[in-house]
Parts: structure tokens; sequence; C-alpha cells
């Protein structure tokens, strides 16, 4: 019973030498470091920004009838690249000098002068100063013929479509992913209203002066409309003259 039990504890050591064996040899896999979540993009909404940051109500009144609103707000939250706006205030509308009237344009030119003020990229004020080295500049109008040229004199932005040439008066938002820019005129695209720049119309000349008649010329025109008193009075003179004659010699006859 004593070899019997020997070997019973042997064997059990030995299990316990084994596991413990193992147990030391057991490699533990490297815990993963998972990432932390990168800060969300701010959502700008356009529409509401809009109508509270100035008086932009007549430009905004475009977005929402040509469905343009829908595009840009998707630019600037769906995409990478953001979207600068250059937003016209209501009175640049009013001041729109004929022939280049919006309410004349078929939607799809209106759609594309609204498209025109709008460029598909992010830009903060400071970019505008290497900007002009790679004028024209793309706008969501699309095409080579609806870009816009920027300079920056000392800080002043300014802007030419072709037709219109203004300056950015304030930045009314800039923070990545939505740039947007007072403006005080409509940006209008060469390709739809042409190149030539209609001028200022003159003001209507006044109506001539009556001219007063000279005195000379009054006088001479009576003269010759009426004949004086003594041109007149001559032939009455001679008539009566030779009456008298005629009755002088009848009563000298007589008397012979």
């Amino acid at each position: 019973m004593k070899v019997e039990m020997n070997v019973v504890v042997c064997s059990s050591l030995l299990l316990l030498c084994f596991a413990a064996s193992g147990n030391g040899q057991k490699s533990t896999s490297p815990a993963i470091e998972t990432p932390a979540p990168s800060p969300a993009t701010e959502y700008v909404n356009l529409a509401d920004l809009l109508s509270v940051a100035g008086p932009f109500h007549i430009f905004l009144k475009y977005l929402e009838s040509t469905k343009l609103i829908d595009t840009f707000q998707d630019q600037a939250n769906k995409t990478e690249e953001g979207i600068t706006l250059f937003v016209p205030k209501d009175e640049a509308f009013s001041s729109i000098r004929k022939p280049a009237s919006l309410s004349n344009l078929t939607q799809d030119q209106l759609k594309s002068v609204i498209s025109f003020h709008a460029v598909p990229h992010y830009y903060s004020l400071s970019d505008f100063r290497n900007l002009s080295l790679q004028n024209p500049i793309a706008t969501f109008a699309g095409g080579p013929n609806f870009g816009l040229n920027f300079t920056d004199n000392a800080g002043t932005i300014r802007i030419d479509s072709g037709w219109t040439r203004t300056k950015v008066i304030s930045a009314v938002h800039a923070a990545d992913p939505v740039a947007i820019y007072e403006t005080d005129k409509v940006l209008l695209p060469e390709a739809i209203f042409g190149t030539d720049i209609p001028p200022l119309l003159p003001a209507p000349a006044p109506a001539p002066a009556p001219v007063a008649e000279a005195p000379a010329a009054a006088a001479a025109a009576d003269k010759g409309s009426s004949s004086s008193p003594s041109e007149s009075a001559a032939p009455r003179n001679i008539v009566v003259g030779n009456l008298v004659m005629a009755i002088v010699g009848g009563l000298l006859m007589l008397s012979w």
C-alpha cells in the first residue's frame, strides 16, 4: 500500500509540474489600441445662416426656387472640399441695370447665375492671396466660361466676373467647411450677358428755350406787312389835285 500511495503522490506532483510549466510558457497577445474618433465636422445649415446673418433674403429665395440649396448643403457637409459662397445683399439685386435683368432669364440660365456665386472648395480669407495665380477659379456653374477672377490688394478682395466687378464687404461665416462672403453686387457671367458692360444712361437733353425776336427784326417784319401813312396818302393827294385842276379848267372855259 505504501508503494501505491507513493506512486500516486509522485504522479500528482508530476502533473502539477507540467501544468505549472505550461502556464509559464503561455504567451499573451498584445492589446490592440482603438484610435480615438475624429472630431465631427460642424454642421452648418445654410438656409438658417443666410436667413439670420444679413440682408440675404432675395439670394436665399433664388437658392430655394432653383433647388440649389440642397446641392450646396450636400457639398458643405458630405464632401471633404467644403464650399465658398459669395452672397449679394438684397440691395444689389435692385441696382442691376438693364439689359442685365434676371426676370428675362430662363430657368436654366437663372440656375447658372446662382451657381456662379459658389465655389466647390472652402477658402479662408488668407487663401485669396494665392488665388490670383490660379485665375480663373471654377464655380458650380461649370465650364471655362463660368470662372471668377480674384485679386487681393492689401487685404481687399476683389472679384471680376467679366460683367461684374465687385469686392468682398465682410466675412459672414468662415469656418471649415463653409465660407460665406458678402458682396455689394450680383455676379453676372459673360457666358449669359455678353462682354459689353452697358454704360450709365445719359441724362435727357433739356428742351431748347424759345428765342426772342430782335427789335430790329420785329420792326422790319412790321414794316413789310403794312405800309407807312405817307406812302398810303400819296395816291389820294394826286387824285384830289387832278380833280381840282379839272374843275378850275371847266370854269375858265365857261367864262370865255
